[in-house]
Protein backbone atom coordinates (compact mmCIF):
# COMPACT_ATOMS: atom_id res chain seq x y z
CA UNK A 1 0.00 0.00 0.00
CA UNK A 2 1.12 3.55 -0.70
CA UNK A 3 2.25 5.97 1.92
CA UNK A 4 -0.41 9.01 2.01
CA UNK A 5 1.41 10.90 0.18
CA UNK A 6 3.21 8.88 -2.24
CA UNK A 7 2.60 9.05 -6.35
CA UNK A 8 2.61 6.33 -8.55
CA UNK A 9 4.11 6.37 -11.76
CA UNK A 10 3.47 3.86 -14.72
CA UNK A 11 5.96 3.53 -17.19
CA UNK A 12 5.08 1.90 -20.28
CA UNK A 13 8.03 1.35 -22.26
CA UNK A 14 8.65 -2.52 -24.27
CA UNK A 15 12.58 -1.59 -23.71
CA UNK A 16 13.63 -3.13 -19.83
CA UNK A 17 16.65 -1.59 -19.52
CA UNK A 18 14.86 1.65 -20.46
CA UNK A 19 12.14 1.30 -18.43
CA UNK A 20 14.09 0.43 -15.69
CA UNK A 21 16.50 3.24 -16.15
CA UNK A 22 13.88 5.69 -16.09
CA UNK A 23 12.80 4.36 -12.46
CA UNK A 24 16.21 4.58 -11.12
CA UNK A 25 16.44 7.96 -12.34
CA UNK A 26 13.20 9.20 -11.00
CA UNK A 27 14.17 7.06 -7.60
CA UNK A 28 12.99 9.09 -4.45
CA UNK A 29 10.78 7.70 -1.42
CA UNK A 30 7.90 9.55 -2.71
CA UNK A 31 7.44 7.58 -6.30
CA UNK A 32 6.48 4.52 -6.93
CA UNK A 33 6.53 2.62 -9.90
CA UNK A 34 4.58 0.40 -12.38
CA UNK A 35 6.35 -1.06 -15.33
CA UNK A 36 4.57 -2.05 -18.29
CA UNK A 37 5.88 -3.62 -21.55
CA UNK A 38 2.16 -3.32 -23.46
CA UNK A 39 -0.42 -1.28 -23.60
CA UNK A 40 -2.74 -4.66 -22.44
CA UNK A 41 -0.71 -4.49 -19.23
CA UNK A 42 -1.43 -0.72 -18.98
CA UNK A 43 -5.32 -1.25 -19.52
CA UNK A 44 -4.89 -4.05 -16.57
CA UNK A 45 -2.76 -1.80 -13.93
CA UNK A 46 -5.09 0.98 -15.00
CA UNK A 47 -7.96 -0.94 -13.93
CA UNK A 48 -6.21 -2.18 -10.28
CA UNK A 49 -4.98 1.01 -9.14
CA UNK A 50 -4.79 4.91 -9.48
CA UNK A 51 -2.02 6.96 -10.84
CA UNK A 52 -0.86 10.46 -10.71
CA UNK A 53 1.57 10.08 -14.16
CA UNK A 54 1.83 8.19 -17.12
CA UNK A 55 4.73 8.18 -19.26
CA UNK A 56 4.13 6.16 -22.80
CA UNK A 57 6.61 5.10 -25.65
CA UNK A 58 5.12 5.93 -28.82
CA UNK A 59 6.23 2.69 -30.15
CA UNK A 60 4.88 -0.26 -28.51
CA UNK A 61 4.28 -4.27 -29.59
CA UNK A 62 0.54 -4.18 -29.95
CA UNK A 63 -0.24 -0.82 -30.49
CA UNK A 64 0.45 2.89 -30.75
CA UNK A 65 1.41 4.80 -27.84
CA UNK A 66 -0.18 8.17 -29.16
CA UNK A 67 -3.12 6.02 -29.74
CA UNK A 68 -3.67 4.92 -26.02
CA UNK A 69 -2.89 8.61 -25.28
CA UNK A 70 -6.35 9.81 -27.49
CA UNK A 71 -8.36 7.37 -25.78
CA UNK A 72 -7.16 7.67 -22.08
CA UNK A 73 -7.40 11.58 -22.55
CA UNK A 74 -10.94 11.27 -23.22
CA UNK A 75 -11.89 9.69 -19.70
CA UNK A 76 -9.26 10.79 -17.54
CA UNK A 77 -7.38 13.72 -16.34
CA UNK A 78 -3.98 11.78 -15.80
CA UNK A 79 -1.04 13.68 -16.87
CA UNK A 80 0.58 11.63 -19.95
CA UNK A 81 4.25 12.41 -21.08
CA UNK A 82 5.20 11.00 -24.27
CA UNK A 83 8.60 9.42 -24.76
CA UNK A 84 9.82 9.90 -28.65
CA UNK A 85 13.25 9.93 -30.74
CA UNK A 86 15.29 13.16 -30.94
CA UNK A 87 14.19 15.39 -33.91
CA UNK A 88 11.04 13.32 -34.21
CA UNK A 89 9.38 16.69 -34.78
CA UNK A 90 6.19 15.19 -36.13
CA UNK A 91 5.88 12.54 -33.61
CA UNK A 92 5.82 15.85 -31.23
CA UNK A 93 3.27 17.33 -32.64
CA UNK A 94 1.10 14.60 -33.05
CA UNK A 95 1.43 13.72 -29.17
CA UNK A 96 0.67 17.42 -28.02
CA UNK A 97 -2.63 16.89 -30.43
CA UNK A 98 -3.25 13.31 -29.03
CA UNK A 99 -3.71 14.98 -25.52
CA UNK A 100 0.14 14.14 -23.84
CA UNK A 101 0.85 16.76 -21.52
CA UNK A 102 4.53 16.89 -22.22
CA UNK A 103 7.07 15.21 -24.59
CA UNK A 104 10.63 13.84 -23.67
CA UNK A 105 13.18 13.47 -26.16
CA UNK A 106 15.58 10.39 -26.24
CA UNK A 107 17.93 10.15 -25.49
CA UNK A 108 17.32 12.40 -22.51
CA UNK A 109 20.12 14.08 -19.67
CA UNK A 110 18.55 13.00 -16.28
CA UNK A 111 18.49 17.01 -15.35
CA UNK A 112 15.57 17.54 -18.08
CA UNK A 113 14.04 14.15 -17.34
CA UNK A 114 13.33 14.49 -13.39
CA UNK A 115 12.46 18.44 -14.18
CA UNK A 116 9.86 17.52 -16.30
CA UNK A 117 8.10 14.74 -14.23
CA UNK A 118 8.06 16.67 -11.01
CA UNK A 119 6.74 19.67 -12.68
CA UNK A 120 3.65 17.10 -14.26
CA UNK A 121 3.27 15.29 -10.47
CA UNK A 122 3.06 18.80 -9.32
CA UNK A 123 0.41 20.05 -11.79
CA UNK A 124 -1.67 17.03 -11.03
CA UNK A 125 -1.58 18.34 -7.20
CA UNK A 126 -5.56 18.93 -6.15
CA UNK A 127 -7.16 22.27 -4.82
CA UNK A 128 -7.37 20.24 -0.99
CA UNK A 129 -3.39 19.28 -0.92
CA UNK A 130 -2.70 22.96 -1.46
CA UNK A 131 -4.16 23.69 1.78
CA UNK A 132 -3.01 23.45 5.05
CA UNK A 133 -4.53 23.79 8.12
CA UNK A 134 -3.88 23.61 12.15
CA UNK A 135 -4.52 25.12 15.52
CA UNK A 136 -1.82 27.81 15.01
CA UNK A 137 -1.46 28.11 11.06
CA UNK A 138 -3.52 28.37 7.91
CA UNK A 139 -1.67 28.22 4.71
CA UNK A 140 -3.05 28.68 1.16
CA UNK A 141 -0.70 27.70 -1.48
CA UNK A 142 -2.92 28.52 -4.40
CA UNK A 143 -3.90 32.05 -3.08
CA UNK A 144 -0.42 32.52 -1.87
CA UNK A 145 -2.44 33.89 1.64
CA UNK A 146 -0.47 32.35 4.86
CA UNK A 147 -1.95 32.78 8.51
CA UNK A 148 -0.05 32.20 11.86
CA UNK A 149 -3.04 32.75 14.42
CA UNK A 150 -4.88 34.63 11.79
CA UNK A 151 -2.17 37.23 11.77
CA UNK A 152 -0.78 37.37 8.04
CA UNK A 153 2.81 36.85 6.86
CA UNK A 154 4.49 37.28 3.69
CA UNK A 155 7.05 34.73 2.18
CA UNK A 156 9.09 34.78 -1.17
CA UNK A 157 8.77 32.31 -3.72
CA UNK A 158 11.40 29.77 -2.51
CA UNK A 159 10.07 29.95 1.03
CA UNK A 160 6.68 28.85 -0.11
CA UNK A 161 8.51 26.31 -2.10
CA UNK A 162 9.89 24.65 1.16
CA UNK A 163 7.16 25.59 3.30
CA UNK A 164 4.98 23.74 1.23
CA UNK A 165 6.93 20.13 1.08
CA UNK A 166 8.03 20.64 4.48
CA UNK A 167 3.42 20.77 5.47
CA UNK A 168 2.84 18.10 3.04
CA UNK A 169 5.46 15.72 4.50
CA UNK A 170 4.22 16.46 8.32
CA UNK A 171 6.35 14.46 10.90
CA UNK A 172 8.45 12.97 8.29
CA UNK A 173 12.17 13.97 8.04
CA UNK A 174 12.93 15.47 5.02
CA UNK A 175 16.70 15.21 3.49
CA UNK A 176 18.05 18.66 2.16
CA UNK A 177 19.21 16.72 -1.39
CA UNK A 178 14.63 16.12 -1.39
CA UNK A 179 14.14 19.87 -0.60
CA UNK A 180 17.06 20.81 -3.08
CA UNK A 181 15.45 18.63 -5.98
CA UNK A 182 12.07 20.27 -5.16
CA UNK A 183 12.66 23.77 -4.69
CA UNK A 184 15.57 24.05 -7.44
CA UNK A 185 14.17 21.38 -9.78
CA UNK A 186 15.80 23.04 -12.28
CA UNK A 187 19.23 21.54 -11.51
CA UNK A 188 21.15 23.00 -8.20
CA UNK A 189 24.69 23.54 -9.35
CA UNK A 190 24.09 27.05 -9.88
CA UNK A 191 22.27 27.22 -6.34
CA UNK A 192 24.58 28.39 -3.76
CA UNK A 193 25.41 25.62 -1.12
CA UNK A 194 23.66 27.69 1.79
CA UNK A 195 20.72 28.64 -0.09
CA UNK A 196 18.17 26.17 1.71
CA UNK A 197 19.66 27.13 5.00
CA UNK A 198 19.28 30.84 4.63
CA UNK A 199 15.19 29.59 3.44
CA UNK A 200 14.72 27.95 6.21
CA UNK A 201 16.44 30.31 8.44
CA UNK A 202 14.01 32.75 6.92
CA UNK A 203 10.88 30.44 7.39
CA UNK A 204 11.84 30.09 11.30
CA UNK A 205 11.82 33.69 11.39
CA UNK A 206 8.70 34.18 10.45
CA UNK A 207 6.85 31.31 11.89
CA UNK A 208 8.68 30.38 15.11
CA UNK A 209 7.97 31.95 18.35
CA UNK A 210 11.59 31.66 19.30
CA UNK A 211 13.44 31.20 16.22
CA UNK A 212 16.73 29.79 18.02
CA UNK A 213 14.60 27.20 19.54
CA UNK A 214 12.16 25.75 16.84
CA UNK A 215 9.08 24.20 17.29
CA UNK A 216 7.95 23.88 13.92
CA UNK A 217 10.40 23.41 11.56
CA UNK A 218 13.19 21.08 13.44
CA UNK A 219 16.86 20.23 12.08
CA UNK A 220 17.70 16.58 12.50
CA UNK A 221 20.99 16.76 12.20
CA UNK A 222 23.04 14.53 9.77
CA UNK A 223 19.61 13.59 8.10
CA UNK A 224 17.22 16.92 7.23
CA UNK A 225 14.59 18.62 8.44
CA UNK A 226 10.87 17.93 9.63
CA UNK A 227 7.88 19.90 9.87
CA UNK A 228 6.39 18.80 13.73
CA UNK A 229 2.62 19.06 13.32
CA UNK A 230 0.49 20.60 15.94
Amino acid sequence: MLAKNNKLVMILEDDTDLAEGIELSLQSEELNFIICKTIAEARKALELDQFDLLIFDINLPDGSGLEFCRELKQNVKIPIALLTAKGMEMDIVKGLESGADDYITKPFSLMVLRARIRALLRRNTTTSQREYRDSVFSFHFETMEFYKNGTPIEFSKTEQRILYLLVSNPNRILTRERLLEWVWPEGTEYVEDNALSVGIRRLREKLEDDSSHPSYIKTVYGKGYVWESV
